[in-house]
């Protein structure tokens, strides 16, 4: 929610003209604190954290989570929360497991079925919530103990593995050095396609950023002055490109980052662009008026938990081919860091506010926190103190700037 630098006047600025910057606590704070958890846990582990094998590694490792935070953020927007994809997760690499494995289809099919079989894991929840009208709390709860009972009725509770070489490289593998590598001086090397994909990104970001700002400027809404709003593309331009150049340089870019490149985007456009994400928005900020708005309720609510279920099954093969098996503990707690990854990164405990970019920041938290502990042998109870704290601060952190802007819902 906005805070304005200095306290409104009683009459609007006239249409078309500018008024003074202000500062989003909510959007710009999670940034803020991603960059000083980074510049802390780079000190703290002596540079090893920036090192390009780690970095790629906190990708690799937390790539699951990412998407699952992707689906959660959208469910909780909605004003809902899905306790049941951990065990989402686990059913459907199982089921993976068993259709490459055991019957030997296929992996590009074999996936489509899982994703298939997530659909409707979403569906048949989404049915009770929307249409019944069961509190998505108790439905998915209900979910995250039927679900873990099928991933150990699939697998007999026992392992299944090894998976084709394929879903194993979308999980673990890197894009090959295409068009050759460009020397960086001090920074080594780097394959063209990668400073490419930068480059590109870089643009992206610089392009949507500008268009922002001037539809914003037409509607006499605030906007940072031009020196700020350039540092902040220059900033976001170096932090990109020395990513890429640090993945690069260890084995180029990981198969899953791509994939979440495209799943940010797309659920990005989907979210402010269409329809569809617009009535996301509209039913968790106020469910009345989105339905006295003509908004239909009930089917956007449940093609989120559709939508939730597919993230939930891809991530369930992106963690069975990472582990190259599929296993009945797997997805444990998963729901716990999707939830977390959410609210840190802006989500807002009643709904109505969030974005996508912000659940792939907070998963990031989570993942620079788990590593950089990791990395100075931090004891596991310290690494889970933190996260709770940071977890507690963030929902605290929510609830504060909407009572300095007395949007406070009191129930």
């Amino acid at each position: 929610m906005s805070l304005d630098v200095e306290p409104r006047s009683g009459v609007d600025a006239p249409l078309g003209t500018p008024r003074r910057s202000r500062i989003n606590l909510r959007q710009s704070g999670i940034y803020v604190a991603f960059a000083l958890i980074v510049v802390l846990f780079a000190i703290l582990t002596n540079g090893k954290l920036l090192q390009p094998g780690n970095i790629s590694n906190i990708v690799v490792q937390n790539s699951y989570v990412l998407i699952l935070a992707i689906g959660m953020m959208l469910v909780i927007i909605s004003g809902h929360i899905d306790l049941s994809v951990g065990s989402v997760v686990a059913v459907t690499g199982a089921i993976c497991a068993v259709l490459t494995v055991n019957l030997g289809l296929p992996w590009w099919l074999a996936v489509l079925a899982t994703l298939g079989a997530g659909a409707l894991i979403g569906a048949a929840q989404g049915y009770w919530i929307a249409y019944f009208g069961i509190p998505a709390f108790i439905v998915t709860l209900g979910g995250m103990l039927v679900f873990r009972a099928l991933t150990l009725t699939v697998l007999g509770n026992q392992g299944i593995g090894p998976f084709p070489n394929e879903i194993g490289t979308l999980a673990n593998g890197f894009t090959g050095g295409y068009l050759g590598n460009v020397g960086l001086g001090p920074l080594g090397g780097a394959d063209v396609v990668s400073l490419l994909a930068g480059i590109l990104v870089v643009a992206g970001f610089a392009t949507a950023q500008w268009r922002s700002r001037q539809a914003r400027r037409g509607y006499g809404q605030a906007v940072d002055p031009v020196p700020l709003f350039a540092a902040k593309i220059l900033f976001a331009a170096v932090v990109v490109l020395f990513v890429v150049v640090q993945l690069a340089r260890f084995h180029n870019l990981p198969w899953v980052l791509v994939l979440l490149a495209v799943l940010a985007l797309g659920y990005s456009l989907m979210a402010s662009r269409t329809v569809f994400g617009r009535h996301v928005y509209a039913v968790g900020g106020n469910l009345q008026a989105a339905t006295l708005s003509g908004v239909r309720v009930k089917p956007v609510t449940f093609w989120v938990f559709v939508n939730m279920g597919v993230l939930a099954a891809l991530a369930g093969v992106i963690f069975a081919g990472r582990l190259n098996q599929a296993g009945p503990t797997a997805g444990n707690a998963f729901e716990l860091d999707a939830i977390a990854a959410a609210f840190i990164g802006g989500a807002a405990v009643q709904g109505g506010v969030g974005k996508v970019v912000g659940a792939i920041t907070g998963g990031l938290i989570m993942g620079v926190i788990n590593n950089g502990m990791s990395l100075i042998s931090a004891p596991s109870e310290n690494v889970m103190l933190v996260k709770g704290l940071i977890l507690l601060v963030a929902v605290a952190f929510d609830i504060w700037t909407k009572r300095r802007s007395g949007t406070v819902r009191l129930s």
